[in-house]
């Protein structure tokens, strides 16, 4: 369903099961995050009433999620860290059409979430299956079909709206490029790392 180039390696869990007080915080900020990428596409796209409404419940999942990360730091006594940088989703981001229609633009931003979405869905299913705590792998599964649900959602809306681009082209040369640039990552205890 993600059609990801690459899947993550497995040993990356074991980065991140080394240090959880690191990948929670990364993750608070990867939800944080999330929520106002929501926003600002909500703010771009103001007259869309329908994206509105649901890029509204999704910037409140995300702040739930922020919410449900944070909950779980501090019920094991460690400290939210500062934000980090993401350099994936940096790296990502340069890809994105800045030119061109505002509809090339809101299709690329949508398609950019859409790829964000769809990798925290493989993380949080390899998390969800491997890591040895209990506790977080069911909170990594149940991210996981949230995050499948917001990848869907983001898809949805650039096929509707980018009926003057060519969509499902410019998701293959996304899905192409995140295939190069993921080979880079998995070995950080970050999500995208």
């Amino acid at each position: 369903m993600l059609h990801l180039k690459l899947e993550t390696d497995p040993r990356w869990v074991t980065i991140a099961e080394s240090n959880l007080e690191e990948i929670l915080t990364d993750h608070a900020w990867c939800e944080q995050k999330a929520a106002t990428n929501a926003i600002t596409i909500i703010t771009l796209n103001s007259d869309k009433e329908d994206l509105v409404t649901a890029l509204l419940e999704l910037a409140k999942e995300e702040l739930e999620h922020f919410q449900m990360v944070h909950d779980i730091i501090k019920a094991r006594g460690y400290t939210l860290g500062r934000e980090r940088k993401d350099h994936y989703v940096n790296q990502l981001y340069k890809f994105m059409n800045k030119g061109g229609s505002r509809e090339q633009s809101m299709v690329d931003r949508l398609l950019f979430s859409a790829m964000i979405e769809a990798r925290s869905c493989e993380r949080f299913k390899l998390l969800s299956e491997r890591i040895k705590d209990k506790e977080l792998s069911k909170f990594y599964y149940d991210l996981m079909v949230s995050e499948a649900g917001h990848y869907t959602t983001f898809i949805t809306f650039a096929r509707k709206y980018g009926q003057d681009v060519d969509v499902d082209k410019r998701w293959q040369e996304l899905i192409e490029f995140e295939g190069e640039l993921i080979k880079s990552y998995g070995t950080e205890g970050t999500i995208h790392g």
